[in-house]
Formats: C-alpha cells, sequence, structure tokens
C-alpha cells in the first residue's frame, strides 16, 4: 500500500517534532556551535524526509536518526579546517541566572569534551550524556561493544584529566 503524500508529510512532520531536540542537542555536543548543530539537523531531517520508506521500523527511527546525525556530524568535522577552533555556544536552556555553578560546570564539560578525538568523544555523548546502552551506541558508530567501551573509557579519563588541570 503506498502513503498518501499528504499522509507522508504529516508522518515527517509528527517524527520531526517529536525528535528535532534529540537531533539538534547532539549535534550541538558534537560539533560545539548552533549555527553548525543547526544546519546538521536540517541537512539529518532532509534525509529522514528522502528516506522515510526505507527506514526499518524493528531498529526505530531515533536509532536511525542518532546514526545520521553522527554521521552528518563527522562530515562537518572533516569539512572544518583543521586550525579552525571550535567555540562553545551554550544552549540558550543553559543560560540561566539562577543556577551559576552548574552552568560553569557544564561549560567545562563542553569545553573537555571539545579535546576529545571525534570518535570518542561521540561515543562518550551518545553512551553517558544521552543514555544510550553500549549495543546502541556500537551500531550507530558502526563499531563493535568492545570499541565502544573503549572509547567511553579512554575519553572519560582524558575528561578527567582536562577538568583536573583546568580546577587545579
Amino acid at each position: 500500500m503506498r502513503v498518501a503524500p499528504d499522509d507522508s508529510l504529516a508522518a515527517f512532520e509528527h517524527l520531526m517534532l517529536q525528535h528535532e531536540r534529540l537531533v539538534l542537542r547532539t549535534a550541538l555536543r558534537m560539533l560545539g556551535r548552533l549555527e553548525d548543530a543547526q544546519d546538521t539537523a536540517q541537512e539529518v531531517f532532509m534525509k529522514l524526509y528522502r528516506n522515510m520508506g526505507k527506514i526499518d521500523a524493528g531498529r526505530g527511527v531515533e536509532s536511525w536518526l542518532y546514526r545520521t546525525t553522527m554521521n552528518a556530524c563527522f562530515d562537518h568535522l572533516r569539512r572544518r579546517r583543521p586550525a579552525e577552533a571550535i567555540e562553545w555556544e551554550p544552549p540558550v536552556a543553559a543560560v540561566q541566572h539562577s543556577d551559576m555553578e552548574r552552568d560553569q560546570r557544564r561549560q567545562l564539560v563542553s569545553e573537555a569534551l571539545k579535546t576529545l578525538p571525534e570518535k570518542e568523544r561521540a561515543a562518550v555523548i551518545l553512551r553517558e550524556i544521552e543514555g544510550l546502552d553500549t549495543a546502541e551506541v556500537a551500531q550507530i558508530l558502526g563499531s563493535s561493544e568492545a570499541t565502544v567501551r573503549s572509547q567511553v573509557s579512554m575519553g572519560k579519563a582524558r575528561l578527567k584529566r582536562h577538568l583536573e588541570g583546568v580546577q587545579a
């Protein structure tokens, strides 16, 4: 049975509204700049629209979105000039005056994340920040669970060293 164009558009809009924060938040954590994250999110949702009929419902749209977002972020990072610094712009929701200490900690972690190699950063973001299980992260990144565990462990150790160095 074919889906009518109106039904397809409505389904896409529903998925986009349901997952836009997930995609933007993940891209922002990977790329560090809101404009880059917004461009990447737009690219991801264009791919979603073009591939809606091909996405395996059994594996889930969310998994597909994480994988596609990570791949788009990796592509963006490869296109970025190596000398170009990542300037972190915290999400608007993070800039609240009610808890400056929490915001400062969040800023320090965001800065520390930028120091990680991209695969480690992706593994840490997906596993430790987004809360996905190791098997999901491995599937999204196209690696083994052992590799993900190693990347997360090494990434957390590097983050800890970086944060200890900043606070010393």
